[in-house]
This record gives structure tokens, C-alpha cells and sequence, in this order.
């Protein structure tokens, strides 16, 4: 009588785990509230971007390299109904890829973009951060789009302090965020010839390390071989660090904070999922979620079952 019971348990257990595992196949889904988000991301793609001082699988890779693959891993923590938004910048401004479009949809259209991101596609190799995220923010000011301004912050050649970006116009008309990549202590910037092959790193006379345009932030009388026409900034060759490159950390911190915007530093790909999907940056809409793990997880259940009745009910040596 018992075995005939348990073997008619398990029948009816696996039956329903059966018909549960058939329902996951139809793509059940159930409408609940999430978070969206709509991110517009602008890489940083001049030369210190190439500087490598990231690991990936214990090998060292560029900053470049390491923001790719951090975007691409974020693509699928984001929820579907998410927009993302591709662009690139160098020199003083940036260039918009594409507008946002629908992440799940269009999953491999931005995946592949970010793939095929390259230094090589500079226009031009000047590096002035201020100057590119105020043309970013004007740029996308109409858009409906969070900014997310990805960058080292190295400004190339080196600004002149008389000379900065006012960011009041925009402030407070976009959210977003600055991220850092880099790390704090610096390195080496690749050097690449006309056919974009490697070529050793930059050297000091490579690179200019200080600013020569407009006036001299310092009093004339300070500067050695000072003319106010020929020479606003004396005779003297300036010497520097500039052929290296850090994440500069403080500096982007101030601009974030003149733009009206967060900052954070590009550790991990998880804490950059953490980071961009705050409330802040949220809305709340009604979309269909897809349910099946719930059909997977009754129909172990009901098989874990099966097991646990047989052996209850199996009689002690059998």
C-alpha cells in the first residue's frame, strides 16, 4: 500500500514539475514596479586614456579598455525599458554616436558600438576637460538624458588658471555624473606612431608642461625672460610631469560640483552599477517582468520533493 502511495506521489509531483518547466517556455511575465533609467555615456578617448593601469584577468590593460568592458558588463544589470546614449570626447567637445535607445532591444547595437570604441577616432589631440564636459551638458541639455562623463582629467596642455570654464549657465538643468578612471599614482603614456603601432611611452620634450595661450597667470616680474608681446611667458623651457598620467581625482570633484553633478571613481564594474542606479537618477514605471526563474524554481522544488517522500516512505533496509 505504501510503495503504490509513494509511487503515485511522485507521478502527480512530476506531472506538475513537467507541466511548471512547459510554462516557463511561454515567457510568463507579471507587471510590477522599476526603476528606468536613461544614460547617455561620453567617453574620454585622447592619448592617457591609453595608459595602463587597470587589471583585467590579471593583465594590465588601458583606461580605455577598462571602461569598455565596465559599460558592457553594466548593459545587462540595467532593467529593459533603460535608455543608453553613446558619445566620445576630445580636444574641447564631444560627439554624440547615437541617442538613448532601449538597452534590451537594442542590446547588441550598443554593445558592439562600445566594442569598437578607439583612441584612433580622435579628431583632434588637445585635452580640455572643462571645455568638454560644458560643451557636453550644453549638448545634451534637451535631450532628457542623464550624463554620464567618463575621463582620467588630464587636461592637455596644461589649463591656464586665468582661463576656466563657467559652468553656471547649466548648472542644475542636467543630472549626472563624472566618472574617474585611472588610478592615483602615475604612469606612463603610450606613444603610437602615424600607422597607430606602439612606440614606447612619451618623454618630457615630448609634451608641452604648461599653457601658452592668452595671459600669464603669474606676475610678470616672476617670470624669467618675461616680453609682453614675444615671450608672456618667459624664455625659460618649462620642465614637468605632464608626459605622465594619474586620475586627477580633486580636480574632476571641483568640476562635478560646478556642473551640479555627482562624482565617482571607476573601481569595479558593481560599483558603478551601484552608483548610477540611485533614486536619483530613477523613474518608477509599470512594466512587464519576466517571470519564468519562478516556474524553475517550483518546478525543483516539486523534484526535490519527489526524492524526500520516496525515501520516507521507503521501509528501514530497503
Amino acid at each position: 500500500m505504501i510503495p503504490n502511495i509513494a509511487k503515485n506521489y511522485r507521478f502527480w509531483l512530476l506531472t506538475l514539475a513537467l507541466t511548471a518547466m512547459l510554462t516557463a517556455f511561454i515567457r510568463p511575465t507579471q507587471n510590477q514596479p522599476r526603476p528606468i533609467y536613461n544614460y547617455t555615456f561620453i567617453i574620454d578617448i585622447t592619448r592617457s586614456m591609453n595608459a595602463a593601469d587597470y587589471q583585467l584577468d590579471g593583465q594590465a590593460v588601458s583606461r580605455l579598455d577598462y571602461v569598455k568592458h565596465s559599460l558592457r558588463g553594466l548593459l545587462a544589470k540595467l532593467p529593459c525599458q533603460s535608455k543608453i546614449g553613446l558619445g566620445l570626447f576630445t580636444e574641447r567637445r564631444s560627439t554624440l554616436l547615437f541617442e538613448p535607445i532601449e538597452v534590451c532591444q537594442g542590446f547588441n547595437d550598443i554593445d558592439t558600438a562600445l566594442a569598437q570604441v578607439d583612441w584612433r577616432m580622435a579628431w583632434a589631440a588637445d585635452s580640455r576637460i572643462a571645455s568638454g564636459l560644458l560643451n557636453t551638458l550644453q549638448m545634451l541639455e534637451k535631450l532628457g538624458t542623464h550624463v554620464v562623463f567618463i575621463t582620467d582629467g588630464q587636461e592637455a596642455p596644461p589649463v591656464n588658471p586665468r582661463y576656466h570654464s563657467d559652468f553656471a549657465a547649466v548648472k542644475g538643468k542636467a543630472k549626472g555624473m563624472v566618472i574617474g578612471a585611472g588610478g592615483l599614482q602615475a604612469v606612463p603614456i603610450p606613444k603610437f606612431n602615424h600607422k597607430g603601432e606602439p612606440d614606447g611611452f612619451y618623454r618630457p620634450d615630448d609634451v608641452p608642461h604648461r599653457s601658452t595661450f592668452g595671459e600669464a597667470d603669474l606676475n610678470p616680474e616672476n617670470i624669467q625672460g618675461y616680453n609682453a608681446r614675444n615671450a608672456p611667458f618667459g624664455s625659460e623651457a618649462a620642465a614637468g610631469s605632464e608626459h605622465l598620467s594619474a586620475l586627477q581625482e580633486s580636480y574632476l570633484q571641483i568640476l562635478s560640483e560646478e556642473a551640479g553633478l555627482h562624482y565617482q571613481r571607476l573601481t569595479t564594474l558593481d560599483d558603478l552599477a551601484t552608483a548610477l542606479q540611485i533614486p536619483d537618477f530613477a523613474v518608477q514605471k509599470t512594466i512587464a517582468v519576466d517571470v519564468r526563474w519562478q516556474a524553475a524554481m517550483l518546478a525543483l522544488g516539486l523534484c526535490v520533493l519527489v526524492y524526500v517522500r520516496i525515501v520516507r516512505g521507503q521501509s528501514p533496509g530497503a
